[in-house]
């Protein structure tokens, strides 16, 4: 479906793909080859149609009168003191904002982009959803966070790795989701390979299923963040629609249809879910299934009143799972210090 910005009556041109562009370029009076660039140079993030070298003057004319690239517009942006990680706050021209960071590893830079302006999925110990969810994001809205990153951040980037691990839940916005996904995907475009994206939820046990058949290649990362299903409950009301018993159901059901390993997120809360006894029993219930346990010492906000483990209990966690079989490694803590660590993204200025 095109997007179109309401304002300016405009095709928004990172929506599209590559039939889409094709179609488009003969609607302007073009041979579909001219799509079909158009749509290269809008993947490499280019925004200016006279930067198009290889485009005629009178469609270059034509997509100046009807046409927008859709970048967002840069509302704020924050750069860790503590490790370089950077966080940007983008504006969707329609009153609506999202967040989105930039980590830079050894092996490439990640972007980390939302997929949902706000969120309402409700877990207690999470800043992005306290004010609900305001609308779900377009596959063009998601595609421009990756974009965007790379035209303002502080210094020369080119994404090799997306998580889809900001601000909203990506399978209560399926559609707008696997858009995307098909979208960077596409070899005529950024062809960013399925095996450096990861989709991660907070259990919406359908969208897990669907996901099994239709993106087998792209990573899998289930919230999880409690050993049962009555601790779940308490901070997590998702686990009220899809129990425990569920969703183990449907996560084994995705490592046997894909044979692909799933990471469980959990976030190790001070005197909820950090115990010996949790560790005994998280272990107990992943026991013979393709996993990875990524242990997230809780980053504070300052709304929830719940407190973190802390790095050295974390580690002490990752040790009792390890010794019960179950491989588990502590995630490194990258922009706490500007809001942009696990669970911190919000909508607000630094």
């Amino acid at each position: 479906m095109t997007e179109t910005n309401k304002s300016e009556n405009k095709t928004k041109l990172r929506g599209l793909g590559l039939s889409e562009t094709e179609a488009l370029a003969k609607d302007l009076g073009q041979p579909a080859f001219r799509g079909r660039q158009l749509f290269r140079w809008i993947n490499k993030g280019i925004t200016d149609f006279r930067e198009m070298s290889d485009l005629p003057e009178v469609f270059v004319r034509k997509l100046e009168e009807k046409c927008t690239a859709g970048s967002l517009e840069l509302m704020d942006h924050q750069v860790s003191a503590k490790d370089g990680t950077e966080k940007f706050l983008f504006g969707l021209g329609d009153g609506n904002a999202v967040e989105s960071v930039l980590m830079r590893y050894k092996y490439g830079s990640t972007a980390c982009i939302s997929s949902q302006a706000g969120c309402r999925m409700g877990c207690a110990f999470c800043a992005s959803g306290i004010n609900g969810l305001n609308r779900s994001l377009t596959p063009g809205e998601m595609l421009s966070q990756i974009m965007d990153i790379e035209r303002y951040a502080s210094s020369p980037v080119s994404i090799s790795h997306v998580v889809i691990m900001g601000t909203g839940e990506p399978f209560d916005n399926y559609d707008g989701t696997s858009g995307f996904l098909r979208l960077i995907h596409d070899e005529k475009g950024r062809n960013m390979s399925s095996r450096n994206i990861t989709v991660s939820t907070c259990g919406l046990v359908p969208g897990i299923r669907r996901f099994a058949d239709e993106f087998p290649q792209v990573n899998l990362a289930v919230s999880l963040h409690a050993p049962d299903q009555e601790t779940r409950e308490r901070i997590m009301p998702v686990s009220r629609a899809y129990d425990m018993d569920e969703l183990m159901a449907a996560c084994e059901e995705y490592t046997e249809k894909t044979h692909r390993r799933i990471t469980f997120e959990y976030a190790l809360i001070r005197g909820v879910n950090d115990s010996d006894v949790s560790a005994a029993r998280l272990a107990n219930m992943l026991r013979g299934m393709l996993c990875h346990v990524n242990l997230i010492p809780l980053n504070k906000v300052g709304e929830t009143g719940l407190d973190g483990s802390g790095r050295k209990r974390a580690r002490e966690f990752a040790e009792l799972l390890e010794k019960r079989g179950i491989p588990a490694t502590v995630r490194r803590e990258l922009g706490s210090d500007i809001d942009g660590a696990c669970g911190q993204l919000r909508l607000k200025r630094g």
